[in-house]
């Protein structure tokens, strides 16, 4: 399971999770996705969800059913989940499936702006079930996500 960060006491963390790739933000097409590196990512994820008075719990993985396991387990463990599926967006079933099984809110993040990009980005399977979407706000996408998570859980 994703490791924690320091949490309130009154509630449940956030679940941030990034999908295939991401390890490699800071290396992989600086052009498209910027500078700032996974650690980066974590880094104001943190601060923000604790500037809203939430703990965070903070995952990445490139292999999806490793995802999956960590969307199950997240059942009754966490207030709501920010994810940024990465390639998993626009193919995976198995992840718009498993995000159902936790029943909380979903914010859907993406660093770049997908429908600027090739045809096949711009179709998700996660959007459906996502409270939310961001797009294209760089890695600033997962505080608006977060903030905007605190606002609907009624922080």
């Amino acid at each position: 399971m994703p490791t924690d960060s320091a949490s309130d006491a009154q509630r449940l963390p956030i679940l941030l999770l990034n999908g295939p790739n991401l390890n490699t933000l800071g290396l992989r097409q600086p052009d498209i996705y910027g500078a700032d590196t996974l650690a980066d990512v974590v880094a104001l994820a943190e601060r923000t969800a604790a500037d809203v008075g939430f703990g965070l719990r903070a995952a990445q993985t490139n292999h999806e059913g490793e995802m999956i396991d960590w969307i199950h387990q997240a059942r009754g463990q966490v207030s709501g989940i920010v994810i940024n599926p990465a390639g998993w967006t626009h193919t995976s079933v198995a992840l718009a499936d498993a995000l159902v099984i936790p029943e909380v809110p979903i914010m859907e993040v993406h660093i770049s702006n997908v429908h600027k990009r090739e045809a096949f980005r711009h179709h998700s399977y996660v959007s459906p079930l996502a409270a939310g979407i961001i797009v294209g706000y760089g890695i600033r996408g997962y505080e608006f996500a977060i903030r905007r998570l605190a606002e609907i859980l009624g922080g």
